[in-house]
């Protein structure tokens, strides 16, 4: 990414090939403590007892407030171009909903 002169604040993100590729995760739990929220992003396959966290991701209270303005206004844009996104009416297709529990103090 090129630095625009004209724009002191501009912040240049790099991104290595081996982030770039993505991990697929079908499943995100997350959790909080007073100061901070942590979502990890795991990969459920069919027939297979273990699921592993593919990546975790903490944030603090305030980016994680970001992060879903962020996710809505994305959907919103996607929805506008494709269409409403449809939720499956039940959750008996195979789908493991998360485990609720998690949330100690950090």
């Amino acid at each position: 990414m090129e630095k625009d002169n004209n724009n002191p604040n501009q912040i240049n993100i790099e991104l290595s090939d081996e982030i770039a590729q993505g991990i697929y995760s079908n499943l995100a739990i997350i959790s909080h403590s007073t100061s901070e929220f942590v979502i990890d992003f795991v990969r459920i396959m069919p027939n297979t007892p273990k699921a592993k966290v593919q990546s975790r991701i903490i944030l603090t209270p305030e980016h994680a407030k970001r992060l879903q303005m962020a996710l809505d206004e994305n959907i919103r844009k996607y929805e506008t171009y494709f269409g409403t996104i449809k939720k499956p009416e039940n959750n008996n297709q195979g789908f493991i909903p998360p485990i609720v529990g998690f949330g100690g103090e950090a």
